[in-house]
């Protein structure tokens, strides 16, 4: 079963744009598949996550790990 990579963002966000771009090579190494979620509909996730975005986290992981991070962060962050 595919897991799936949760990044919390918002619309016009040029550094969740940025961490789209380093995701994609981990997401398709370990074969999983990025799920966005926007911050801006749910006021609890804009005061959690809103001066931290973009945020990444995977499915059924309570880790999470803000930007900026690199993609051998990201792979621990799978891995863990």
């Amino acid at each position: 079963m595919q897991k799936t990579l949760y990044l919390y963002t918002t619309l016009g966000c040029h550094l969740c744009e940025d961490a789209k771009v380093l995701a994609w090579p981990v997401l398709e190494h370990f074969d999983c598949r990025l799920q966005e979620i926007e911050i801006a509909n749910d006021d609890e996730l804009v005061e959690r996550y809103g001066i931290r975005i973009p945020v990444v986290r995977f499915e059924g992981s309570e880790q999470e790990l803000g930007w900026p991070f690199t993609q051998e962060q990201l792979a621990q962050l799978f891995t863990s």
